[in-house]
């Protein structure tokens, strides 16, 4: 076991013996294998271990396809941090984000909510989120921007200079439900210094007014389960979307109008389905197969070039310090004797070395379309029932869909690294999965809320587990809910699309409320 999830072991097993000390101890965790939704991610996709490694499992959907080895190869690319020059693990740079996938992913989860934004934190799952103040992103930047170099270059912000400030809210209802019981809410705002910006602020190469700049946080998302949602079919996708569009639900035009699709995955037609902002499609190009690329700055066959704007390149090229050392960081490139065109040439060119393996990055998508869900648990306990009762006549079933099934599973890779429904990678057809998302984006209407206002459901299976598996419960895209209580009262305002469930939550007694919270925390 390793060191970091024997420690929430020996924690969480204090806890356990703490508890044993109360009057009323704690339920212990109960995996009822004859309730339907025990089987969360399927018979070919849960498993049963509810332990601090729940999030890690491999699905059986590995085991039976003989892929075990290469899972656990998989593994060590998301666990080992990325470095210059030490093989597999080599490539770090020129910028970065992060050096390794799971410093931003604690315990296989979501990232933890942060007083500050440091890259080297344990957990920091926080990318900024930098735009103009018509929601642009600033092109100057990459669109996950680095706050890490590595010499002689230097990071496009300086992380130092960044703050994140925690600030309370009060609702409409003064934080406070029918009966008298009450709750806090809190949100983060960013400031980044002027000053702590190494590249122009530009947005499609027009200047953008420093007033103008607006920085909001996303955090990572859980990771398990994500090979199951690739398996959901497109045309299933589709028909929630044109119910919820028949019923009146107001979607995101940019996504979907008139019973069609706007907009689908690059030049595929299949349609959007990962990320908050829903920008990826099929998992082999989406989050996992993205990350292990621009995260580390770590080149592959299929894409031989850094992840990095032009207006950095230019800016680098052009600064004394780079300019000193450059030749010292790449000794072998082909100088032309003009150093500015070198760096520039070098950090814009299309046709580096591979230094991440194909071999290496077929194994970590056997380990990224292979995470098993954690089951359900204690799905015989009256007050789960009676909370999951509660969560359909509340309405939340409505965006958070219960259930889906998935399809032949013959996937596609938009990068032509796999071919349709490869062998080299675990499939999952025809499960009835429970991941209580319906994978559309809705509007909550949030103060300092994410950008555009539009947010895909989150799928809430497993997430019961985040304080085991990671150490913290935070939800919400920014962390700002520090428990379930708190994520239901952000669904709250006035305009929001939750608005009516959150009215009727309010009104219910404390021991519906908390038998509500109990179902959520056991899918």
């Amino acid at each position: 076991m390793k060191k970091y999830h024997l420690m929430l072991a020996v924690a969480a097993l204090s806890a356990l013996s703490t508890a044993c000390k109360k009057d009323k101890p704690d339920d212990p965790v109960v995996v009822n294998k004859e309730y339907e939704e025990t089987y969360a991610g399927g018979k070919l996709g849960t498993t049963f271990n509810v332990s601090a490694s729940a999030y890690e499992d491999p699905t059986p959907a590995v085991e039976q396809a003989g892929l075990v080895n290469e899972f656990k190869y998989g593994e060590y690319f998301f666990e080992r941090p990325f470095t210059q020059s030490n093989t597999p693990f080599n490539g770090l740079g020129p910028l970065y984000i992060r050096s390794s996938c799971e410093a931003c992913h604690p315990g296989y989860g979501h990232g933890k909510r942060m007083d500050r934004y440091r890259a080297g934190d344990w957990g920091n799952g926080y990318l900024l989120v930098v735009t103009d103040d018509k929601d642009n992103y600033l092109s100057s930047l990459t669109g996950m921007p680095q706050t890490k170099a590595v010499a002689p270059f230097k990071a496009p912000i300086d992380e130092t200079k960044i703050r994140i400030t925690w600030k309370s809210y009060t609702d409409e209802w003064g934080n406070r439900f029918e009966d008298g019981e009450t709750y806090s809410l809190i949100y983060p705002e960013v400031y980044i210094p002027e000053d702590a910006y190494y590249v122009p602020l530009e947005v499609g190469g027009s200047p953008v007014a420093y007033s103008n700049v607006r920085v909001r946080l996303e955090g990572t998302i859980g990771i398990y389960g994500t090979g199951l949602i690739d398996a959901i079919p497109d045309d299933s996708l589709k028909a929630q979307y044109a119910k919820e569009e028949a019923a009146g639900v107001q979607l995101n035009p940019a996504i979907f109008a008139n019973g069609n699709w706007v907009k689908t995955y690059g030049k595929t037609n299949h349609p959007l389905r990962y990320t908050y902002a829903l920008t990826r499609g099929p998992l082999q190009d989406a989050a996992g197969a993205n990350a292990i690329w621009n995260i580390t700055n770590v080149t592959r066959s299929d894409r031989r070039y850094h992840y990095m704007t032009e207006a950095y390149a230019k800016t680098a090229s052009n600064d004394p310090d780079v300019q000193a050392a450059f030749y010292q960081y790449f000794p072998d490139w082909n100088k032309t004797g003009d150093v500015s065109k070198d760096i520039y040439n070098y950090l814009m060119s299309k046709e580096l070395p591979a230094e991440m393996k194909d071999e290496d990055y077929s194994n970590f998508m056997v380990w990224h379309r292979g995470l098993a869900v954690p089951a359900a648990r204690n799905m015989g306990d009256e007050t789960v029932q009676r909370g999951k009762q509660l969560f359909q006549q509340l309405g939340c079933a409505y965006c958070h869909r219960p259930s889906w099934t998935t399809g032949e599973d013959n996937f596609t890779d938009p990068n032509g690294f796999f071919a349709d429904g490869d062998a080299r990678l675990p499939r999952y057809p025809n499960q009835k999965i429970w991941p209580y998302s319906d994978f559309v984006q809705h509007r909550l209407y949030m103060v300092n809320d994410i950008r555009t206002g539009w947010c895909r459901t989150t799928p809430l299976w497993g997430r019961g587990l985040s304080r085991l598996c990671t150490g913290a419960d935070d939800r919400l895209h920014d962390y700002r809910a520090r428990n379930v209580t708190e994520a239901i009262m952000w669904h709250g305002s006035a305009q929001s699309d939750a608005r009516k469930s959150v009215e009727k939550y309010r009104k219910l007694s404390k021991a519906e409320r908390d038998a509500v919270v109990k179902f959520i925390e056991s899918i």
